[in-house]
């Protein structure tokens, strides 16, 4: 991370900002490769394993936007030490958690953590780099840092897995936890507050139930079937949730989502955009661990090194796309990406339980490729669809939109591959890839009719410098 003409106090900004979100995003890729060690330590079925996945998930969606609200309010470099320290004890006890509910509750506050951390580290580097050109390449090098966690966190998990035991993923945040919470303490300056940011907390309450219960409710639908009393109990009280929430929101002075951004068909198409491609690629990511440990029956390590081909070319892609995207425009580069994922999903459909490796690699390949086209590429079309006052709000609105599309794909999908048969599991795999396909051809029409030329300054500065403005990894 040595930027030229960086001062010291930068550089340990910079470091510590790249580590929390190494630290979330690690958490995000880790746990998949551990799903057939947690399901044999705890005899738990799918629906646990959900649970571990969308416990984290679900409380990082709901609290990101208030997380920035909080961080303007007390302070950016204070709620950050906040969030690695609460992640950091959280990893703990999930590393020593004696029961599942307790790795779950420990799961769940890990979310708490990671909230707090991806919105105030950006707002950190904000402060830290004034001039807009270095700051852009110290974005880009945070970026870079969550790409590696992401691309790294299945090989690394299946390493520590195999010659360790699951406990060890969740530890390694440990040294991760105190190295950042020391630079961040020594570099990071005190952040300037705004003592009146309101937080809308009856807004938050209700976002929380409304997604609290949906997840409830279509997790446990595997276990205890569509018609249980609770299971169709939180379904409706998702149901009144949103609304209280929608309604909540249009009436809030300052709401923690403005409906208003949904007026532009860009901003909207963009955001389902992300809940589409997020509900694709983690909900089959999740039915692939299953699949490659408990049909293929191959290592947690084996398990990582397969993911590897659909994970690294995030990397190359997603840099790629954001030089790409300063010359096509938006909403050329979204189809081709969508078009590009549903046709490597498409292509794993045949594919059956004594499958070879290599069947798969090629279609994983092609599949990543194109969600690593999309997402920095819906993050463009956001931004420019915005004014310059409004792109926090609106770049955190669709993060959200994004986690919130994983959750549910873990969900969805979970439940349709919640039988351990083999044949069984494999129609459940076929289903889910069809959905998938589905959802995505849906993107690809949405984007193609409602993406709209961008005019917002901020993306006519992004093609000055050749770069993208956010992150893609988020």
């Amino acid at each position: 991370m040595n930027i030229p003409s960086m001062s010291r106090q930068q550089r340990g900004t910079l470091a510590a900002a790249g580590l929390g979100f190494v630290m979330v995003l690690l958490d995000v890729s880790v746990v998949n490769v551990a799903l057939e060690a947690l399901r044999t330590g705890f005899h738990t079925d799918v629906a646990g394993l959900q649970w571990v996945i969308n416990a984290y998930t679900l409380i990082f969606a709901a609290l990101l936007l208030t997380a920035g609200a909080l961080g303007d309010r007390f302070g950016a470099k204070r709620i950050f030490a906040a969030g690695f320290t609460i992640f950091t004890l959280a990893s703990l006890a999930c590393g020593l958690a004696p029961t599942l509910g307790i790795l779950i509750l420990s799961r769940i506050v890990q979310g708490l953590g990671a909230a707090l951390l991806v919105p105030s580290s950006l707002a950190m580097l904000q402060q830290a780099f004034p001039e807009p050109e270095k700051r852009s390449r110290a974005v880009g090098w945070w970026g870079a840092a969550g790409g590696v966690a992401l691309a790294a966190g299945p090989v690394l998990g299946g390493l520590l897995v195999t010659h360790i035991g699951w406990r060890s993923i969740f530890l390694i945040n440990l040294p991760i936890g105190l190295l950042g919470l020391f630079l961040t303490l020594r570099y990071a300056s005190a952040s300037t507050r705004q003592a009146g940011r309101s937080l809308d907390m009856p807004g938050q309450i209700s976002a929380v139930i409304a997604l609290a219960s949906l997840t409830a409710a279509l997790t446990e639908a595997s276990r205890l079937g569509w018609a249980h009393p609770l299971v169709c109990a939180g379904l409706l009280i998702a149901a009144l949730s949103t609304i209280g929430f929608l309604w909540l929101e249009s009436r809030s002075p300052a709401p923690m989502l403005p409906l208003s951004l949904f007026r532009n068909p860009t901003f909207s198409v963009a955001s389902i955009a992300g809940v589409i491609v997020n509900f694709a690629y983690y909900g089959l990511v999740f039915v692939f661990s299953l699949f490659f440990q408990s049909v293929q029956h191959l290592s947690p390590q084996q398990t990582g090194l397969a993911f590897l081909p659909m994970t690294a070319i995030l990397m190359v892609m997603n840099i790629f796309a954001g030089r790409l995207i300063t010359r096509t425009g938006p909403r050329f580069l979204l189809v081709t990406g969508l078009g590009l994922a549903a046709f490597g999903y498409l292509l794993l459909l045949p594919i059956s339980a004594d499958s070879s490796y290599w069947m798969l690699a090629i279609p994983m390949l092609v599949a990543g490729s194109g969600i690593a086209l999309t997402v920095p590429t819906m993050i463009n079309a956001t931004l420019s669809s915005v004014h310059l006052s409004r792109a926090g709000i609106a770049a955190g609105v669709l993060n959200s939109a994004r986690q919130i599309g994983g959750m549910l794909g873990v969900a969805v999908f979970g439940f349709l591959v919640r039988d351990a048969a083999p044949e069984l599991f494999m129609h459940g795999m076929h289903v889910s890839i069809a959905v998938a396909v589905v959802l995505l051809v849906v993107g690809i029409i949405l984007s193609f009719f409602g993406i709209r030329k961008p005019e917002s300054p901020i993306l006519d500065k992004c093609r000055k410098n050749s770069v993208s403005p956010v992150p893609s990894e988020v």
